[in-house]
């Protein structure tokens, strides 16, 4: 039986307090690129280092908990996504793919909806494909190329991909989240879809509008000469994902249509340019690569060390000493709601933390008289929430390698989680949807 210990989860806070502290710190300093100075992957060290020495055992033991953490198939199916990702990215580039698809977009799309128009198509991919890191992998080069040919910051269009993105991946039927959501609160799937709709839709419309504000003086300079031909890496991309195909088969897919247009339409693209492309990919992702790995050991070890079971018994403890529970309806929502943002916080893995959490709030759904579709939709949206604004998250993650930024640049600039973690407190406070109504 693992023990409940609360130091377990001090590695994550130190890697949190050495990740961001040294940034904000930097930055009050009036240094330039603040984030930049101490790395993720070097941040994290000390943290790892904190938690081999608080694991149990001998030190193979410890080391071997900690490498079968980076070796879970979840972290290197992950891994896999980011390499063919920067690999699609770096020769869609080269080949003059990315350039075309924006091109011929922006000439007919008015420059005023061209950020609601990347949210909209991202949000239909993602909800699709049942991915946010397949939805980002394949769009986010294009809206590195949007801001690239107009005056819109890299850091609004990016932020309304990865906006997109979430809203796909906690809406999706076929996504991890509400699979794991539903599985775990015992409720059908299109109910919990139903309530999802009424809380992601509105915060979506009001993210759009939002989005319309913003790139309403956009400046765009389009090329006329744009080829139609280099888009189809990119339209098969988009095809195949919405298809419902494995993210990693339409990465692999991009890449060697990618490479037989670059080989047959670009002078003098050879073998030799090919493969320094793609490679450049694959380092692209070094970082983001280090980082998960780090990530994925920690959070198996924080596990193992009864740390996260620590937090459910401190929330359960919150939640008991509440007196007529059915009385207290809000207080077992947002208690839902906190414990699956505090697990997905320390695992930096949306549907780990549903799983993890899923019993807890199970047990505080009938305590307090929540609805299972209810307390699945509340649970889905509050790990969408976090994750899309988690600086070491996944999701953040792949859209900073992509861009070229800082994962700490990404926070304020996903506005639609947070819309969405308003409206979910909106519909808390007011218990709407209730979910309590006969479904269909």
């Amino acid at each position: 039986m693992t023990n409940k210990s609360p130091w377990a989860l001090l590695p994550m806070l130190l890697f949190m307090a050495l990740f961001i502290g040294s940034g904000l710190y930097y930055q009050a300093a009036g240094v330039e690129f603040a984030f930049y100075k101490i790395s993720a992957p070097v941040a994290i060290l000390p943290a790892v280092i904190l938690a081999l020495l608080l694991a149990k055992g001998n030190i193979n033991q410890r080391v071997d908990q900690f490498v079968q953490g980076c070796a879970n198939p979840a972290i290197v199916t992950m891994l896999l996504i980011f390499l063919l990702a920067g690999g699609f990215a770096s020769v869609a580039k080269a080949i003059g793919g990315v350039d075309a698809v924006v091109n011929l977009s922006l000439s007919v799309i008015p420059p005023s909806f061209v950020l609601p128009g990347l949210f909209i198509m991202t949000a239909f991919m993602a909800t699709a494909m049942g991915t946010s890191m397949g939805s980002i992998a394949a769009v986010a080069p294009i809206a590195v190329g949007v801001s690239e040919v107009s005056d819109l910051p890299i850091i609004l269009t990016m932020g309304t991909v990865m906006g997109g993105a979430m809203f796909g991946d906690n809406l999706s039927i076929i996504s991890d989240t509400t699979i794991a959501a539903t599985r775990t609160q015992g409720c059908n799937m299109r109910d919990k879809f139903r309530l999802n709709f009424k809380i992601a839709v509105p915060a979506a419309l009001l993210t759009i509008i939002w989005l319309f504000v913003q790139g309403d003086a956009a400046q765009v300079v389009v090329d006329p000469d744009a080829s139609v031909i280099k888009m189809l890496p990119y339209l098969l991309v988009l095809g195949l994902a919405v298809s419902g195909m494995n993210v990693l088969v339409v990465l692999l897919t991009g890449i060697v249509v990618a490479a037989l247009i670059g080989l047959w339409q670009v002078p003098d693209y050879s073998l030799a340019l090919l493969s320094s492309d793609i490679y450049k990919g694959y380092s692209n992702m070094q970082e983001i690569l280090i980082l998960s790995l780090f990530i994925g050991g920690l959070g198996a070890m924080m596990k193992l060390g009864g740390g996260l079971d620590w937090l459910a018994v401190q929330l359960d403890r919150l939640t008991r000493e509440q007196a007529e529970p059915k009385a207290h309806r809000r207080m077992g929502e947002l208690s839902i709601a906190a414990g699956v943002t505090l697990v997905n916080i320390c695992t930096a893995n949306n549907t780990v933390a549903i799983l993890i959490s899923g019993s807890l709030a199970k047990d505080i759904s009938i305590r307090y008289g929540v609805d299972a579709k209810r307390s699945a939709s509340i649970m889905d949206i509050s790990a969408c929430v976090i994750q899309g604004v988690l600086p070491y998250g996944a999701q953040m993650l792949l859209a900073a390698s992509l861009s070229g930024l800082s994962p700490l640049d990404f926070v304020t600039a996903v506005v639609y989680c947070w819309f969405l973690g308003l409206v979910m407190i909106g519909s808390i406070i007011l218990g709407f949807p209730s979910g309590q109504e006969k479904a269909a």
